[in-house]
């Protein structure tokens, strides 16, 4: 067997678990029904998975690559904190609601099944990504007191009480939490058939998300 074939084999072993996961749950899928659905032997399933948490974290850790690539790198450029924030929680949208990366929903859904190990490692990617959203709202909300800030230094009194201002009972801990909280659960409900869809949400949620942090 050359590499490039077991690269791909793989490849295909965590797609086809993603599936699996995601239809039936974790502890509902054997091994058996994954070698079965690639019409492969359980032995040569197990030449590449040593066990089934070692295809759950595979598949987790793949979704934070994910996460990495089409949500921070993506953002990272945008010079404007809101609007790079805003692009956040659009990507972010999209990558929860991709039909094509399953792994995305696998790791929202199964994270407790992992051993000890192997949860610490991809709760430490989780974490890191909060960081992230959290330092990024606050350097919004310092963006937005830098402004009003300025308005009344320009005696524009009247224009500056008119102007949003940052909500001083709102963290950039707590609102991190909220919008990753609120944007997690969309695959709880969402229907691709239904009245909302991606590019219907994507605003609403904007929309709600700064309508809570300003004012």
């Amino acid at each position: 067997m050359t590499r490039e074939t077991l690269v791909d084999s793989r490849q295909e072993i965590l797609r086809t678990a993603a599936r699996l996961f995601q239809q039936r749950g974790y502890d509902a899928t054997s091994m058996n029904d994954v070698a079965a659905s690639l019409k492969l032997s359980k032995g040569g399933l197990y030449h590449h998975f040593q066990s089934k948490d070692e295809i759950l974290f595979e598949i987790m850790d793949h979704a934070m690559d994910l996460t990495q690539e089409r949500v921070i790198d993506a953002v990272a450029s945008i010079a404007d904190p809101e609007q790079r924030l805003r692009a956040l929680i659009q990507r972010h949208i999209e990558v929860v609601l991709s039909p094509r990366d399953r792994e995305i929903t696998v790791m929202l859904h199964e994270n407790h099944p992992l051993p000890p190990a192997l949860r610490k490692r991809i709760n430490a990617r989780k974490k890191d990504y909060i960081h992230f959203v959290e330092n990024l709202i606050a350097e919004v909300q310092r963006e937005v007191q830098k402004e009003v800030q300025n308005k009344i230094q320009n005696a524009a009194q009247n224009e500056a009480q008119k102007s949003r201002r940052v909500s001083d009972r709102v963290t950039p801990r707590a609102a991190a939490f909220a919008l990753l909280g609120m944007i997690n659960w969309i695959y709880q409900w969402y229907k691709p058939e239904g009245e909302l869809q991606a590019q219907n949400l994507v605003p609403q949620f904007t929309d709600l998300f700064f309508g809570g942090i300003f004012l």
